[in-house]
């Protein structure tokens, strides 16, 4: 595969906070040293550094260099590391770290290192598989809200490094319509008219962004009806996806999503549609093998 280059996201997040990031590192350390790391107790010299390098193994995208290095850092305040590689760099393989410190410490933290880079790389990599699919239409993929509980943050970031962009970081910045809701409401008409008027600030809050999911063609005219500014087609056919773009066309952003695999993303994007919402990114991905080598020093 050709290197794909990430494309450039709207929006730009911030570092990853201080305090939550040390806090994920704390959790993962914690679960997998518990009382203590009795193999390098029992083998290794308590006073032994150590040079350790993680190498990538496989072709795709660096993501999660900022959690790696926290890992380390929180594992042992006496452990330097040196990065090899930018992040959102597609290449085959080679170094992506050093770090040198207590031997004893870079075994501790060997694992939550590679969990967490292996992960968010292959988000990134996946992502940037995506992005290239659809190349020239003028479609954006974007990653949903199927992410992995604590680490959605890190997902999302990783999706950027790719070339993706974020659909919404969670339920409070944007109104999301889905069928659930359009049940609860009475109907999608209904459902449609009160996000509207809720997205505008009707309820003593600022305006945010408005998005109703529509299940058919039927459905996609009651929502622009309602002035909604984004409907976002539900594993629609192709043939109707089309219909729905004209339907929207200076009305609506059109977003589609369901059921999206690498192989029909491009027939997807081709219909016009502005942005197709990829749940695999985050659920999916396959982890970007990485391995560690420590020599004594």
């Amino acid at each position: 595969m050709e290197a794909p280059q990430p494309a450039q996201a709207p929006e730009v997040l911030d570092a990853a906070p201080e305090a939550a990031l040390a806090d994920l590192v704390d959790r993962a350390l914690a679960e997998d040293i518990g009382s203590g790391d009795l193999t390098s107790r029992a083998v290794v010299d308590e006073d032994a550094r150590a040079r350790a390098e993680i190498v990538q193994k496989a072709e795709g995208m660096i993501a999660g260099l900022d959690a790696a290095t926290a890992v380390l850092a929180r594992a042992d305040g006496a452990i330097r590391v040196r990065l090899a590689v930018d992040e959102g760099r597609w290449r085959a393989d080679g170094p992506v770290l050093e770090a040198e410190g207590p031997a004893r410490s870079l075994l501790a933290a060997e694992r939550a290192t590679l969990n967490l880079l292996g992960h968010l790389s292959g988000v990134a990599t996946l992502t940037a598989r995506y992005v290239r699919a659809v190349e020239g239409t003028g479609t954006r993929i974007l990653h949903t809200r199927k992410t992995t509980p604590g680490l959605r943050d890190l997902e999302r970031r990783a999706v950027l490094a790719g070339g993706g962009f974020s659909h919404r970081a969670g339920l409070y910045d944007a109104i999301l319509v889905k069928e659930n809701h359009v049940a609860m409401a009475g109907g999608l008409a209904e459902a449609a008219r009160r996000a509207v008027e809720a997205g505008r600030g009707a309820e003593g809050g600022g305006a945010v962004e408005v998005v109703v999911e529509c299940e058919d063609l039927a459905e996609v005219e009651q929502a622009l009806a309602a002035g909604v500014p984004r409907v976002l087609l539900d594993d629609m056919p192709l043939e109707e996806v089309r219909a729905a773009v004209k339907m929207a066309a200076g009305r609506a952003v059109v977003e589609a999503s369901g059921g999206v695999s690498l192989d029909r993303v491009r027939s997807i994007a081709e219909t016009g549609v502005d942005l197709i919402s990829v749940g695999a990114l985050t659920h999916s991905a396959p982890a970007l093998d990485m391995g560690m080598a420590l020599v004594r020093i």
